[in-house]
């Protein structure tokens, strides 16, 4: 039908995932990276807004991954090497032990930490990596973040509940500042 494929064998796609065959659109695998479940659903949704007439684009500056091993591993935004081949030369980067939160401790899933990328002159945060217990559920905060630009002071200086695990994020913010307590 004439679709146009990329360099990579994906079907070209603009930002509303519509092909170059302006009544066809293209979701999930067969578009683009990165190819997870949730990614396909919410370009599914996006489309059938479009189709609907809705103005809508993909613009997402992260996609989570979490990959559902023992302990959890969860990632969102740029790894340290992604942030410096993106221009960010001046980073702050800091880890927070899963040991040292009170709720780990007392589940007995201490293994792990919470790894945040933030650019140096502004802290605004740039990447999240979480190995550890409830890594799938703790980086919906971190998409959030990234999504919204907010810096770490942002994350460092919002009163999470305790004794929980989702205080590690804010530990690992006060880490990356500089002035963790724990």
């Amino acid at each position: 039908i004439g679709l146009v494929i990329d360099e990579k064998g994906f079907v070209k796609v603009d930002q509303q995932r519509r092909t170059n065959v302006s009544n066809i659109f293209a979701i999930g695998d067969i578009s683009c990276q990165p190819m997870l479940a949730h990614k396909a659903s919410y370009e599914g949704v996006l489309v059938a807004e479009v189709v609907a007439g809705k103005n809508r684009a993909y613009d997402v500056k992260t996609v989570p991954a979490v990959v559902f091993t023992d302990p959890e591993i969860a990632a969102a935004g740029m790894m340290e090497s992604e942030a410096k081949a993106k221009g960010f030369t001046d980073l702050k980067i800091a880890k927070f032990p899963f040991a040292a939160n009170g709720r780990a401790t007392s589940i007995m899933e201490t293994d792990g930490f919470v790894k945040m990328i933030a650019d140096a002159k502004t802290n605004v945060l740039l990447g999240v990596h979480i190995v550890g217990p409830e890594a799938s559920n703790l980086i919906s905060e971190a998409v959030l973040a990234i999504e919204m630009g907010a810096r770490l002071e942002d994350l460092a200086l919002t009163i999470h509940p305790h004794p929980t695990l989702g205080e590690t994020m804010m530990e690992a913010a006060e880490a990356t500042l500089g002035h963790a307590i724990h």
